[in-house]
């Protein structure tokens, strides 16, 4: 499968680009994709909340009221889940939510999302959109060129390139990702994804030394 090569002012260069089949043609798994996007978002979850049972709140035992002739439950504490200010029975613990993913299925699924950009059209090789210096007008710029201005879009780099993630950082449609940090969430939570060349080769090596 073959895809041209554009230069980040959107111009082509009159190259293409071969893409594996075996990872970007293949036959995509949808239940793959679900397990691993909900495993994704069940992690970002902190897991921390808490409220306080009974034995955890401070109030005083003493009796509201005379233990027999009201007609009324006993009731012997304004600590109970039945008094306003009370404790909460069975209330939510501290746990985690973290789903376990095996590594197969989650290689099969991130091949899965790349294969569905490229069915989509909405995967785009870029020759090298590095910036020479960390300038917001700049990356507009390649934005516009590309005809990706608004567009919820992720643009992935093969290794860490200060200036183009500083002058990325202030649009709000864009996120920037290095190849070894891209997951399946950003792939599937974006219009459009933006690879450069070096980043294409890096995705197509991680996967064929796995």
């Amino acid at each position: 499968m073959k895809v041209k090569v554009l230069s980040k002012d959107g111009a082509e260069t009159g190259r293409e680009l071969n893409l594996s089949d075996d990872i970007f043609g293949i036959e995509p798994n949808d239940h793959a994709v679900y397990l691993t996007v909900k495993s994704y978002l069940a992690a970002q979850r902190q897991g921390t909340h808490k409220t306080k049972e009974k034995w955890e709140v401070s109030r005083t035992t003493k009796k509201a009221f005379r233990q027999k002739g009201t007609g009324g439950a006993r009731r012997g504490s304004m600590k109970s889940p039945l008094v306003k200010g009370g404790g909460r029975a069975f209330g939510p613990k501290p746990h985690s939510y973290d789903i376990k993913i095996n590594k197969k299925v989650k290689d099969i699924a991130k091949k899965s999302a790349l294969t569905y950009k490229v069915k989509e059209n909405n995967l785009i090789v870029v020759e090298n959109f590095e910036m020479a210096a960390p300038k917001t007008k700049d990356f507009v710029a390649v934005l516009k060129g590309l005809n990706l201005t608004g567009t919820k879009s992720v643009f992935v780099v093969e290794g860490a390139e200060k200036n183009t993630l500083l002058s990325a950082r202030n649009v709000p449609s864009v996120s920037i990702t290095e190849v070894n940090h891209l997951n399946i969430y950003d792939i599937m939570n974006c219009k459009k994804l933006v690879l450069s060349e070096a980043a294409v080769k890096a995705i197509e090596s991680n996967f064929s030394n796995n």
